[in-house]
């Protein structure tokens, strides 16, 4: 497979809208060319008889079960806030909304 050109990489620096020098030009060029090579290795690798997975590692919900368990009253949560209104923190309004 023949390598990324200069012009190429000019290219794709304009429709990024990337002003680029020409020492970068080539330094990118050698760059580019370096991913491309290493992505064409992992298709050679990649096998039909391997499935497709998300991870790598056989995974199961590691979630513990949802128990409800003793916890602060709203009283108790709210005492040492500086403002509370309707069972919640008062917090400032800040967007000039209402």
């Amino acid at each position: 497979m023949p390598g990324i050109t200069r012009e190429e990489v000019s290219h794709l620096a304009r429709l990024s809208r990337l002003e680029l020098q020409d020492e970068e030009l080539d330094h990118f060029a050698e760059q580019l060319d370096v991913i491309i090579g290493a992505v064409a290795r992992v298709g050679e690798i990649a096998a039909d008889d391997i499935p497709p997975t998300s991870h790598p590692l056989p995974l199961t919900n590691v979630m513990r079960p949802d128990v409800v368990r003793p916890s602060l009253t709203p009283e108790q949560a709210l005492s040492g806030a500086p403002a509370a209104e309707q069972q919640r923190f008062k917090v400032p309004q800040i967007l000039g909304e209402d």
